[in-house]
């Protein structure tokens, strides 16, 4: 477990994340703590928004995931106006899905010269 602690608060700039919310600490704590659980979940399968997952295919996800992924989240989650009913499940599949998402955003920001999607 320590291994992976140690490799997901590098990944994520933790500490950076820390400075960066003084506010919302509880927050990144609890996305960390929530990384952390997923990537040493010891079910062979991982449901994330209704659909069934390998394992293995989320926990390569999840160890992708760097600062800048977090701070997607976190800032999607502040603008979100819907209620949320699972906190949990909704940071899961935010967290599974920010690879692809932020990237798809730095793309249209880069072409399209779009400054918020």
């Amino acid at each position: 477990m320590e291994g992976y602690s140690e490799i997901i608060k590098e990944n994520i700039d933790y500490d950076s994340l820390f400075v960066a919310h003084p506010y919302n600490q509880e927050m990144v704590e609890g996305i960390y703590v929530l990384i952390l659980e997923t990537v040493l979940s010891k079910n062979d399968e991982i449901t994330i928004a209704g659909d069934v997952y390998p394992k293995n295919l989320v926990k390569s996800k999840f160890l992708k995931l760097n600062y800048y992924h977090v701070e997607y989240v976190i800032a999607c989650l502040g603008k979100n106006t819907t209620k949320v009913r699972n906190i949990k499940s909704y940071l899961l599949a935010s967290l599974f899905n920010a690879g692809s998402t932020w990237i798809r955003l730095q793309v249209l920001k880069k072409f399209f010269r779009i400054s918020e999607v």
